[in-house]
């Protein structure tokens, strides 16, 4: 479904998660914040799009909600939330945003750079939730993959509807074929991306 052209090493969860589960839960943790705040960027810069604002509404919340939950577990476990990582992987993503070409062109191109980074986080989930040695985290991150997969179908079908000289299938196989060779620089530390 997801179509990602090189995936996880299963022994990035048992060389670098399970050794470090409080960086893993801090890196998540503002994943989801960025999430949200993505969303709320593409209602801010596409208030005349009201299925997108209505969707972005409800995915900020959903995001938020994420950014509690595994908040949550950082204090149950004794840790606390450190600080804000940068994500390389989702910046070198970003380079690959068109700037410039319009307003269509650059709001495919923010779809389908959220999608992808949905895409790629629920394929780490999946991994993580049939890789740890940690049963609730196990059971956490199952039901996120299936959160991420939902909000991966989203972002192409938004771009699908939106879309009007784009072809999406074409750029979306562009996309993938980018980050092919952008993700094989990650899954070596205890990050989400990286």
């Amino acid at each position: 479904m997801l179509k990602l052209q090189l995936p996880t090493d299963p022994q990035w969860v048992t060389n670098v998660v399970q050794s470090n589960i409080e960086e893993i839960l801090t890196d998540h943790a503002f994943c989801e914040q960025k999430a949200a705040s993505n969303a709320i960027t593409l209602i801010v810069q596409n208030p005349n799009l009201s299925e997108l604002v209505q969707e972005m509404v409800m995915l900020a919340q959903e995001e938020l909600d994420h950014f509690k939950r595994v908040h949550d577990l950082i204090l149950q476990r004794g840790f606390v939330l450190g600080r804000e990582r940068k994500d390389n992987y989702v910046n070198e993503l970003a380079k690959f945003i068109i700037k410039g070409g319009g307003r269509e062109a650059q709001l495919i191109d923010r779809l389908l750079f959220s999608a992808m980074i949905e895409a790629r986080s629920c394929e780490r989930f999946k991994v993580m939730s049939e890789h740890i040695n940690d049963a609730e985290l196990s059971a956490f991150y199952h039901e996120l993959m299936v959160s991420e997969a939902t909000h991966y179908s989203m972002f192409i079908r938004l771009a699908k509807k939106y879309a009007t000289t784009i072809d999406v299938d074409s750029r979306w196989k562009t996309f993938l074929e980018y980050e092919a060779q952008v993700v094989q620089n990650y899954g070596k530390t205890e990050t989400i991306h990286g």
